[in-house]
């Protein structure tokens, strides 16, 4: 793996930067609008999906991005339960949901290989240098 500088290099933010910008287009829908508690949860667990790579990303040292990738691990799996109860109220319809759904699945799955890359990796982080 090449030497990345910056955390909007990498694939996985990229992913979920994507991602977190089709849940905000979806959340303008009109039952969404009336959710707000929904809407917010949702917003919010999308978000931290980007923002936590970014930010143990930030930290400069594999152990806390490891912690910080899983948490945002964590907020994939969040957001796939309140695409459930999004589908189950009709907010979404299946075919939303399942590209969604996969999208999620897709990004946690992206993680889980980079958070084994990190932990077997000789490269400790620019703060150890």
């Amino acid at each position: 793996m090449s030497k990345i500088e910056r955390f909007e290099d990498l694939e996985v933010w990229k992913m979920a930067r994507s991602f977190s910008k089709k849940i905000y287009f979806i959340l303008e829908k009109e039952f969404f609008s009336k959710d707000y508690r929904l809407r917010d949860q949702i917003r919010s667990s999308a978000g931290s999906i980007m923002d936590n790579i970014a930010e143990g990303f930030e930290r400069s040292g594999n152990k806390e991005f490891v912690q910080f990738l899983f948490i945002a691990k964590g907020s994939c799996g969040e957001i796939r339960s309140q695409l459930y109860r999004a589908l189950d109220i009709g907010y979404i319809c299946q075919e939303e949901f399942e590209q969604l759904y996969q999208e999620a699945l897709q990004i946690s799955q992206s993680l889980s290989g980079f958070i084994k890359y990190l932990k077997t990796s000789e490269l400790r982080g620019s703060k150890y240098k």
